[in-house]
């Protein structure tokens, strides 16, 4: 029995409860369903989650002071709102305050994540000037691109974030795009996005498109490095995710090729470009080696492999824009690649939609130099601060932890960290340790699968980046 039916089990039993009269089982079964978070609509939907308020709704019109304070109290104790209460209840703030005081329950409102996030970002916006421009551009600085060259020739670093905004929209082809890619989307009981990376972009990228939605939470591990990868002795993996009710989430989390073209052939050239464009963010490359090449990966044997397939026609098709499927040795993945002129016209295409830094960059700085406003030279001088330096562990790599301390207090991680390691050690220091460590705020460490602990968070994360 999955935990929706385990709600609606417990709702009936809790009716059937009342109908008999038998308040003491009714306040039991409140009891398992708010444990359950049956009473969260972002976890199993509004219709259930008004199904919990009802039942507490009724027991309240039956039961006299006692029953009421012993309500009341267990409430409280299993950390539900009091405005949840207020809602169920059907009553006002003032007649709660007066039936807690008449129990003798102290109950101060709760001040809620978000709202701890926004004190936070107030005052570093005030205090220290803090902005998401400001935040992109100390992302850039740790990763050595220099903002102020890219400006000079009118190629703006931090455009990456125009549109965010509008991505609050879970129907917009931008997330069914990311879905088929990198992002992972769950449906048992609810709906979990979740992105996870060890590189040092993606690790400002995630939590802020994520946010677009919701504030996202974080999971931090360590990740076991493959056979083969070298100068790389331990990895960070972050695992940022947004929790969300089942009905949130409308686009189909499997599908065929025949599906997926019929949904495909049903968008708009602006929405195909926008769905293109969500895929690219999450597994695709763009890059200049003497001509443009645009790629999409996906591992040969999966059910990605298929969308290749799909994308590869319906592009050709709506656009024009040709591209071939190879295979990929070293890594045994298959390969969408857009070469040349097809190359440009398909970045010309998607610019305005693709949101990933790096990305969006060499996006940027390419079709400056096609349409003439920079010269070869230039642009090779540019484009050489966007790659990925070879031979040797380069700071783009694996140090998505560090980067998120220095650049990002933002994007309010908090969540669980799995050491499977004796002993955490960082991979260096940041120099912005006060932003590092109201991003990291509210981290549980879990040393290993059978054991968490709740520790000192400000020590812990001193510890961790080994500032004493």
């Amino acid at each position: 029995m999955n935990r929706l039916e385990e709600c609606t089990r417990l709702i009936e039993e809790a009716r059937r409860c009342l109908g008999n009269g038998d308040k003491e089982r009714v306040l039991e079964k409140i009891e398992e369903l708010i444990k359950n978070q049956c009473h969260d609509g972002r976890m199993f939907g509004r219709e259930v989650a008004d199904k919990v308020k009802d039942v507490v709704h009724e027991l309240w019109l039956v039961s006299d002071d006692e029953h009421r304070c012993g309500l009341l109290k267990m409430l409280k104790d299993l950390g539900v709102s009091k405005g949840w209460v207020k809602m169920a209840a059907h009553t006002t703030r003032q007649y709660l305050d007066k039936c807690l005081a008449k129990c003798s329950i102290d109950w101060k409102s709760k001040a809620t994540r978000s709202s701890i996030v926004k004190v936070i970002e107030d005052l570093l916006r005030e205090r220290f000037g803090w902005s998401e421009v400001r935040m992109c551009e100390e992302l850039w600085r740790f990763v050595g691109i220099d903002v102020d060259e890219f400006r000079k020739y009118g190629i703006e670093p931090c455009s990456w974030l125009n549109g965010l905004e509008t991505l609050g929209d879970l129907r917009r082809p931008y997330w069914f795009g990311m879905a088929r890619s990198d992002m992972t989307v769950k449906t048992i009981g609810m709906s979990r996005l979740e992105l996870s990376t060890t590189n040092s972009i993606s690790a400002v990228f995630f939590p802020v498109l994520l946010d677009a939605v919701e504030t996202p939470g974080l999971f931090i591990k360590w990740k076991k490095i493959l056979p083969g990868v070298k100068y790389v002795s331990k990895a960070i993996e972050l695992i940022y995710y947004i929790d969300l009710s089942l009905n949130a989430w409308s686009w189909p989390t499997k599908s065929s090729a025949n599906e997926l073209k019929r949904i495909l052939d049903g968008f708009s050239d602006e929405e195909l470009a926008e769905f293109v464009a969500g895929i690219i963010d999450g597994d695709g490359t763009v890059r200049y080696e003497g001509s443009v090449y645009v790629m999409i990966s996906a591992c040969k044997n999966c059910p990605k492999r298929m969308v290749l397939d799909v994308l590869k026609d319906i592009i050709a098709k709506r656009f024009g824009i040709i591209g071939n499927i190879y295979h990929e040795t070293e890594s045994n993945d298959s390969v969408l690649m857009f070469g040349g002129g097809n190359a440009v016209r398909l970045l010309r295409l998607i610019r305005p939609f693709v949101h990933h830094p790096l990305r969006r960059l060499r996006a940027e700085l390419i079709l400056a130099l096609y349409d003439g406003r920079i010269s070869l030279e230039e642009f090779e001088r540019l484009y050489e601060q966007t790659e990925y330096e070879q031979g040797r562990d380069d700071i783009k790599r694996n140090r998505g932890l560090e980067t998120l301390a220095r650049a990002a207090p933002q994007t309010h991680t908090h969540g669980v960290l799995a050491l499977n390691h004796p002993q955490a050690s960082a991979p260096a220091k940041p120099r912005c340790f006060a932003q590092g460590l109201l991003g990291l705020i509210g981290t549980t460490i879990t040393k290993d699968k059978d054991t968490t602990k709740e520790i000192k968070q400000s020590h812990y994360i001193t510890s961790y980046l080994g500032i004493v």
